[in-house]
């Protein structure tokens, strides 16, 4: 069995909840391709916020983005403004969104949290990502924040080689957790960063049918 060639989030990989972190020093910084400009959040992004993540895979429905917009956002949304960013078009069109945030469950108080990034697939693969995401980082740093994690998944395993090449290192705990996963990422993106990993067998990288996914 070979392995298909997989979409940026591709449901036929096996799940596994991944999580990693940074310290907010010595950041990166890359520049936007020429017709592309960041900006923040104003009132009534909330759609705009909701349409990108869902054509990028993250939703499968409207409703199901604005339950995620109601649990992480609804009421906070004064706070958005300088903490979730846009990459718009020429055209005014927003393409790619990422988040500047927290744990909104309250259980970690010492990291801020990137959440929620993604790019709309007709301007996937334009080098958006790691402008939008260091943009972000750095304005985390800006607001006094020493330490950063994000939380991605084995589906979205280009997010995960983007993060990795932005310094983004396995959080101890999520290495033993998920073990498995890694292994699967690094078989899919054979990044040096996880070198400590053995490459997954392809039948353990896709979802087996009848068997339980993590």
């Amino acid at each position: 069995m070979s392995l298909p060639a997989f979409k940026p989030l591709d449901r036929r990989i096996r799940h596994y909840e991944l999580l990693l972190e940074r310290d907010l020093k010595d950041l990166p910084c890359y520049d936007l391709p020429k017709g592309f400009h960041i900006v923040t959040y104003q009132e009534g992004d909330r759609e705009e916020w909701i349409r990108i993540e869902k054509s990028a895979g993250e939703f499968t429905s409207y409703e199901e983005g604005l339950d995620a917009w109601k649990r992480y956002y609804a009421g906070h949304e004064a706070d958005l403004p300088g903490r979730m960013f846009f990459v718009e078009e020429e055209t005014g069109r927003k393409v790619a969104t990422a988040t500047a945030y927290h744990d909104i469950y309250g259980r970690d108080t010492t990291s801020a949290f990137l959440h929620w990034v993604a790019v709309a697939p007709e301007a996937q693969g334009k080098g958006l990502s790691k402008p939008l995401i260091s943009h972000v980082l750095n304005r985390m740093a800006s607001l006094n924040e020493t330490w950063v994690k994000v939380p991605t998944q084995t589906t979205s395993w280009i997010a995960c080689k983007v993060y990795l090449d932005l310094g983004f290192r396995p959080i101890e705990a999520n290495k033993i957790h998920s073990r498995e996963g890694w292994c699967i990422i690094r078989r899919l993106t054979g990044h040096p960063a996880l070198a400590e990993f053995p490459a997954a067998e392809e039948d353990q990288v896709l979802v087996q049918k009848g068997k339980d996914i993590k």
